[in-house]
């Protein structure tokens, strides 16, 4: 398969706010062209991505997958649902074996233990040392082997044949987003997934300094002759227009997947549905960090969506001289940069032949973009475009 990639930029501006805190409290911050820069880090924003697939409804439940430690008590309720006769213990203990066998290490936790046995409780269930991301129907999958186990698991899961079944349920019928996050196992790397898709750290393409805002906060119930605050603290803020941009393997995504999510399906239409997905949500999508007392809530003034055969490219350099906001504000200036930059290196370094681009822009500072690519009126318009163009291209490869 020929390799396509998908990059995805985005100028936008954020109002005072503390998207991602460091362990001080304070915003995220980074050097980058010998100035501070306001910085989200890519962990950030890909969590906001992958929480808008379901928060949004882009993608079926039987698409998505779930990262947790507590994986005994999920095949565990699977198991419930699918057999009444197995409740309890024995789903749990079902859940335990099969677990193992597919090579993933548990304990209880000791924390949790030493807790129990303090108040007289049961001990808790097993759970992985770390946190592991299997998708829905990995999940089902395995539920069902145990339930297949259920009159002698340990015997069961003593042949090599069925620990090898364990192992491949494991491993096959992806994800969503395993496929575009990927997945590393520790303790059996044979299952990991390599992610198709790389984000970066969002930087402001100007000087940022961080500030801090003292608050108060008032006792209702105090008298006139109780005067002065019930509570004082201070929390640290920023403000930037920030430079975002993920690049997605379309190849290496449509091999993870494989030949759909859904049994009738071809290759191209849970690539495109995965694709359509990603680009909606990672423009859309916004870290909560603080959002209660900030409400930031902004979208991107500016996007631009590069399908390449060449390999990806980040515009981030057009910014490495920090925008100075002489013009009264950066995005119209970031924006000018950007639009000269972006011809210079496709001209250099692109493949105009097999290059196709479009731009999503709101606002007069953003028309300079106008003429990057083919324009969309819409983010809809944009991500149907996309799809199409992603769909064509994995069906009739150049």
């Amino acid at each position: 398969m020929n390799r396509y990639y998908l990059d995805v930029h985005a100028l936008q501006t954020v109002p005072p706010s503390n998207l991602n805190r460091d362990d001080t409290g304070a915003p995220k911050t980074a050097v980058y062209g010998g100035v501070p820069r306001a910085r989200v880090s890519s962990q950030a924003w890909k969590r906001a991505t992958r929480a808008y697939f379901e928060d949004e409804q882009l993608l079926e439940p039987s698409e998505l997958g779930v990262r947790t430690k507590k994986i005994v008590e999920v095949i565990a309720a699977r198991i419930e649902a699918a057999d009444a006769s197995l409740a309890g213990t024995a789903a749990q203990e079902l859940a335990a074996d099969v677990v193992q066998a597919a090579g993933l290490k548990i304990e209880v936790p000791k924390r949790k233990a030493d807790a129990a046995s303090k108040n007289g409780e049961n001990e808790p269930l097993p759970e992985a040392k770390y946190l592991m991301f299997l998708s829905s129907r990995q999940l089902d999958s395995l539920a069902a082997l145990a339930a297949e186990a259920a009159q002698d698991s340990k015997t069961f899961f003593k042949d090599k044949k069925n620990k090898d079944r364990a192992k491949a349920l494991a491993d096959s019928r992806h994800s969503v987003d395993i496929a575009l996050f990927g997945r590393m196992v520790a303790d059996v790397t044979d299952i990991n997934v390599d992610a198709a898709v790389q984000v970066a750290h969002a930087i402001s393409v100007h000087r940022v300094d961080n500030e801090s805002d003292y608050y108060t906060a008032v006792d209702d119930r105090n008298t006139d002759a109780e005067p002065g605050a019930g509570m004082i603290g201070t929390v640290d803020f920023n403000s930037a227009t920030l430079y975002r941009y993920a690049a997605l393997g379309v190849h290496q995504l449509a091999d993870t997947l494989g030949q759909g999510l859904r049994e009738d399906e071809s290759l191209t239409t849970p690539v495109r549905r995965a694709v359509e997905a990603f680009v909606r949500s990672f423009i859309e999508s916004l870290p909560k960090g603080k959002i209660n007392t900030f409400g930031h809530h902004t979208l991107p003034e500016a996007v631009v969506v590069k399908l390449r055969t060449t390999r990806p490219i980040s515009f981030v350099s057009a910014f490495e001289e920090a925008v100075r906001g002489d013009q009264g504000g950066h995005l119209r200036e970031a924006v000018e940069r950007l639009a000269d930059y972006i011809p210079d290196i496709e001209r250099t370094y692109g493949n105009d032949a097999t290059t196709l681009t479009w731009v999503l822009r709101v606002g007069a500072n953003t028309h300079k973009l106008s003429g990057i690519g083919t324009e969309a009126q819409s983010l809809g318009e944009l991500v149907t475009a996309v799809g199409q163009a992603v769909a064509q291209r994995l069906e009739t490869p150049a």
